[in-house]
């Protein structure tokens, strides 16, 4: 990563804590969001096996978990780079869960993963780590696993990472469109194969 982007990568990073700190990311919990979670679920029901492990890269302050609802998953793992999130995620002690503070950039998981979720978090990898970060989180991901991307708008230097990729198939893509101008997600499914 070069030293621009490292710049960048640590002004966000407390720039985000100085925002959960604020309470500006409530607005995740919304109706307007809403649309978005319940897509995701319904792409854990459709294309995980039962009862997933599931990692979300990028889980803020644990706002997946709460919309997961009745959804039965044996352990749920959140990382995400603000550990002012992490820290209100961790505080609402929620059950089959853990939240660990750490860069995707640095992570390397410890086991492997039923669901990998991408939440609103894909775009903010550096172009030149989204290839690595990518490779190495489906080298975790289990053999009957499905990998979820989540990307408000368009995101783009982001889709072809999946649609290109020689290992990925698509299951499933879809736009998620709300009652406010300009506001859209595009969420999308993928297995691996080896």
């Amino acid at each position: 990563m070069n030293i621009l982007d490292k710049f960048h990568h640590w002004r966000r990073r407390r720039r985000w804590n100085k925002q959960y700190r604020s309470g500006r990311w409530k607005s995740l919990k919304s109706d307007l969001e809403a649309s978005r979670y319940f897509k995701i679920k319904q792409d854990l029901e459709a294309f995980a096996p039962k009862n997933p492990s599931i990692l979300d890269i990028g889980c803020g302050d644990g706002v997946l978990n709460e919309r997961l609802g009745d959804f039965e998953f044996s352990y749920f793992l959140g990382v995400d780079f603000s550990s002012e999130s992490i820290k209100q995620a961790q505080g609402k002690n929620l059950p089959k869960s853990e939240f660990e503070h750490c860069d995707v950039l640095h992570f390397v998981p410890e086991q492997t993963f039923d669901a990998i979720i991408f939440n609103e978090s894909f775009y903010y990898i550096p172009d030149t780590e989204k290839s690595r970060v990518l490779q190495l989180l489906l080298d975790h991901l289990s053999p009957e696993g499905v990998l979820i991307v989540s990307i408000f708008r368009d995101g783009p230097g982001c889709w072809e990472y999946f649609k290109e990729h020689p290992n990925l198939k698509e299951l499933d893509h879809e736009t998620i469109t709300t009652s406010k101008e300009m506001t859209y997600w595009k969420i999308g499914a993928y297995k691996c194969s080896r």
